[in-house]
């Protein structure tokens, strides 16, 4: 039996990432071989540099990083938080706590080891972009990966060993190999590429592409979708 492998880089702090997951996902229940996709989550730090806690306010440090004055910078975070809400997201830019996000990705890691890679993509989203929560602090990202299913004290020993540290930073390598500059970024088959946050449509039409033409190299065309990068994020076209 044919099974595809999608692979999707990443990362916790990005809006688009979380729109891109949910149209994704919406994709993929319309997709007449679904259940034999294989999909993983892999790593990537917009700002691998980032403090672990940022205390400026998003609006004030997109202003600050992208030259905007305040004013642009509020129409632009409330327009993604618009199309964040027509995809079903709640994205609460007012709560958010910008912060490092590598522990978060060795949570990622730690759960795909257990079978709940997705689950912890999805919780950690919530936690970032609804709940305010600091995903780098280490009893948060505990107090997740219990509320997933995963063991209190194998977590905590992962996350304070660094289990899975290596994991991440290979993610990040292959990405640049790759040529990935924004995030998120679909993988399918290791013949397709998708940019950004695409249409469902472009989803669906790209995994049905992909599938058709599992044994045949093709080289992915067409416009780039709105996403995330060491910049900043894009807003809606």
């Amino acid at each position: 039996m044919l099974c595809m492998k999608v692979e999707i880089w990443s990362d916790v702090a990005c809006p688009w990432c979380y729109i891109g997951k949910r149209r994704f996902e919406r994709a993929l229940a319309q997709f007449e071989n679904g259940e034999q996709l294989q999909v993983s989550w892999r790593s990537f730090e917009l700002q691998p540099d980032a403090p672990q806690v940022r205390e400026e306010k998003l609006v004030a440090l997109l202003a600050r990083s992208k030259g905007m004055r305040p004013e642009q910078a509020e129409a632009l975070v409330a327009h993604v938080a618009e199309v964040g809400r027509e995809d079903g997201l709640t994205l609460d830019f007012d709560q958010v706590r910008g912060a490092n996000t590598f522990l978060a990705h060795q949570l990622i890691h730690l759960a795909g080891a257990h079978g709940l890679q997705d689950a912890a993509k999805e919780r950690l989203l919530r936690a970032y972009f609804s709940e305010g929560a600091v995903v780098s602090e280490l009893e948060t990202l505990v107090r997740l990966a219990v509320e997933i299913g995963l063991d209190e004290g194998s977590a905590r020993e992962a996350l304070t060993g660094g289990t899975f540290a290596e994991a991440v930073r290979a993610d990040e390598q292959e990405a640049r190999e790759l040529g990935v500059r924004g995030v998120p970024f679909f993988v399918l088959d290791r013949r397709y590429a998708v940019s950004g946050a695409q249409p469902v449509e472009a989803f669906l039409e790209a995994l049905r592409a992909a599938w058709s033409d599992a044994h045949e190299r093709t080289e992915a065309g067409g416009e780039a979708g709105a996403a995330c990068g060491a910049d900043g994020c894009d807003g809606p076209s």
